[in-house]
């Protein structure tokens, strides 16, 4: 049995050119984690790359992105864990403080690290460290981290949208067990997700505002796919109709629809 007190769940899909990358990243971790791999698309690819880093490969039935996420989560064994995107990088103390945070705040559900984008041109990848979408979400983040332990603070906080970047959160499973991401939506889950935990588990959220991880924005990203077939719009609109009245929602989703200008 692993001594391990932190997995790192890689979620694979199709042949991306970033997963080997995005693997290096996960096991230059200056703090050991049990590692694996989970794909819903199985391939020589997948497969060559997880024999070639000895990583158990987990395969699952291709249904939802929430669904991957469950299934991935579903063969973790230890307390704490993080689902990691294959396009994305981890600075090497990633794991390091995140567990220094769990262990400063061992009530917390979720722990979630500020990041940068890595957004993709013609010139290669360049590092993004601010711009108006992450200086809102920064803002966002601060707010939230007054009173992370206070649930009306924080659902008030996520009312406004989602700051919360999804790759940079692990999970405190001894206290999120029976938590499910909703696995009918396409983008929005990871906001509904935190909502729901805010909502109906007992326990603060973490911030470290370190830039520990480099979000990869590309062409071929599922975010962009979304933002480009207003999957991402609609979804929001439902969350911002699940948190105000409709004519709120309304006028709010038009703000937040300039955020998504990042992405493309």
């Amino acid at each position: 049995m692993s001594e391990n007190k932190h997995t790192i769940a890689i979620c694979a899909y199709g042949e991306s050119s970033y997963l080997e990358e995005c693997i290096r990243s996960v096991e230059q971790q200056t703090v050991s984690s049990d590692v694996y791999l989970y794909t819903s698309t199985p391939n020589d690819y997948i497969k060559s790359l997880a024999e070639k880093h000895h990583l158990p490969l987990y395969v699952g039935e291709r249904k939802s992105i929430g669904a991957d996420w469950n299934q991935a989560l579903s063969h973790c064994k230890t307390t704490y864990a993080t689902i990691v995107h294959q396009d994305d990088l981890y600075d090497e103390t990633f794991t390091e403080k995140v567990m220094i945070s769990f262990e400063k705040h061992p009530d917390s559900t979720i722990i979630y690290t500020d990041y940068h984008e890595l957004k993709m041109t013609a010139e290669g990848a360049k590092d993004i460290a601010s711009n108006q979408n992450l200086k809102i979400k920064r803002l966002m983040l601060n707010v939230l981290s007054v009173c992370p332990g206070l649930k009306w603070w924080r659902n008030r906080v996520l009312s406004f949208g989602n700051p919360i970047c999804c790759p940079s959160v692990s999970y405190n499973m001894s206290k999120l067990s029976d938590f499910k991401f909703d696995e009918e939506m396409k983008t929005s889950l990871d906001w509904y997700a935190w909502y729901t935990i805010s909502a109906q588990y007992k326990g603060r959220f973490s911030y470290i505002k370190e830039p520990l991880m480099f979000h990869r924005i590309h062409e071929e990203s599922e975010t962009t796919a979304t933002i480009s077939n207003n999957t991402r719009t609609n979804e929001d609109l439902q969350m911002y109709q699940l948190l105000w009245p409709k004519a709120i929602a309304n006028f709010l989703i038009k703000f937040y629809q300039k955020s998504q200008n990042s992405n493309q």
